[in-house]
């Protein structure tokens, strides 16, 4: 999982990077697309941690029949949600413009790359379930896959439509178009043929049965705000880097992007622990839990150290890699200190998020949530006036901290509900 997962802040590594050697505004521009993309499909990325949660749940339990109804209803959903994305385009852009309020030479730069990205959006959500199911599934093989399939393919198309044919920021927004598209083909195939082998094929009356769709809608429900507060807060953080000017967003941009590596390399222990605890859950076996949060634990802070090193050691020539502006690399080299802090300290936040969303336990990770975003807006209020950027950053290193003590408190209480 931790493969599959860094193949998608490469993919995001490269965008930057053949858009990188154009300008300070094109930089931003991707940076402010990929924040405002952050801000939707994050928002709805219930689909496919719920689907997770249902999924290795039937999984343990032996239920093909829900295995398979439960990817099916959210493929409903998520088919649903990103045509609206697409229909609600217009309002997107300016909204998501408003709010981050980027200069007058990246805003249409930003809005051009919005404009075509957001056509991915149906695709995107249904790459989400497909990843969710499998999961859930225990076959995190095909996740790997898939993921690969669709990342290498994004990072080819950045190269051919971006650079051999010079389309520059519109080559790489059509990029990831075209490989999410041909993602979710592939994703709904394979997991189909999947249902069909386990004497369970998927079914379209799966989406008439309202009483799982309730019980859905209440789980999904409290990750939606959960992501939405989480989301909200990171776009916060762009929104605010933004109005410290063109190169303040632009090193931000860079360093948020080695936060990113970070997330998804020890989201891919998380998601190991998703499964894991779901099937546990699903058979209620409280040793089997215990091994599996230790087992995933362990990997994950190991790996957490690596990052650390890794960014003491190469932090400079990564950011120097990614752009060979001089201008940049010098102010994302001011504050590359916290991209070298936040591996040991965010690792606890993530590990403890897939531990929860595996047990289903949402209602505690919305509190949780809510709890760190106001920690958040309240650091920012009184550490940006202070310290600027750096002050900006010593906030997000309080919404770490925030996430791992609040769903830390909330962990006895899981266990308990197992023993019961």
């Amino acid at each position: 999982m931790t493969l599959s997962n860094l193949t998608v802040p490469l993919v995001g590594m490269v965008d930057t990077a053949v858009v990188g050697r154009i300008s300070v505004a094109d930089i931003g521009a991707v940076a402010v697309g990929a924040t405002v993309f952050s801000f939707l499909f994050w928002t709805f990325a219930f689909v496919r941690m719920g689907t997770t949660g249902f999924a290795a749940q039937a999984h343990g339990a032996g239920d093909s029949e829900g295995l398979a109804a439960a990817a099916v209803r959210a493929y409903a959903m998520a088919i649903v949600i990103g045509c609206v994305m697409v229909i609600l385009s217009m309002p997107v852009r300016w909204l998501g413009l408003l709010v981050i309020g980027p200069s007058e030479a990246v805003a249409p730069l930003a809005d051009t790359y919005i404009g075509i990205r957001i056509w991915s959006a149906p695709a995107t959500l249904v790459n989400f379930v497909a990843t969710g199911w499998l999961l859930g599934g225990q076959r995190a093989d095909l996740v790997l896959a898939l993921q690969v399939f669709i990342n290498l393919l994004n990072m080819a198309l950045d190269l051919l439509l971006g650079v051999v044919m010079g389309w520059g920021l519109v080559g790489v927004a059509w990029a990831t178009v075209v490989a999410e598209v041909t993602g979710s083909g592939l994703s709904l195939v394979l997991t189909a043929r999947i249902a069909a082998k386990r004497g369970a094929p998927f079914r379209l009356a799966a989406v008439r049965d309202l009483q799982a769709f309730r019980r859905i809608a209440s789980v999904n429900t409290d990750i939606f705000l959960r992501t939405l507060i989480a989301v909200c807060s990171i776009t916060s953080f762009t929104a605010v880097g933004a109005r410290m000017g063109e190169l303040v967003l632009a090193a931000n941009g860079i360093l948020m992007l080695l936060q990113t590596f970070v997330a998804y390399g020890l989201d891919g222990f998380a998601h190991a622990a998703e499964a894991l605890v779901g099937g546990a859950v699903g058979r209620r076996d409280l040793r089997a839990f215990r091994a599996a949060v230790a087992a995933t634990s362990r990997w994950a802070v190991i790996v957490s150290g690596c990052y650390v090193a890794a960014y003491a050691l190469f932090g400079n020539q990564i950011v120097a890699l990614i752009s060979d502006l001089p201008e940049v690399r010098q102010m994302a080299s001011a504050y590359l200190v916290w991209s070298i802090v936040l591996p040991v300290v965010s690792v606890w936040g993530f590990q403890l998020d897939g531990i929860f969303i595996g047990a289903t336990r949402t209602r505690a990770m919305l509190v949780a949530m809510a709890i760190s975003g106001a920690t958040f807006f309240a650091a920012m209020a009184i550490l940006v006036p202070l310290y600027a950027n750096h002050g900006l950053w010593a906030s997000y290193l309080v919404f770490m901290v925030a996430r791992a003590v609040t769903l830390g408190a909330a962990y006895p209480a899981l266990e308990r509900s197992l023993r019961g």
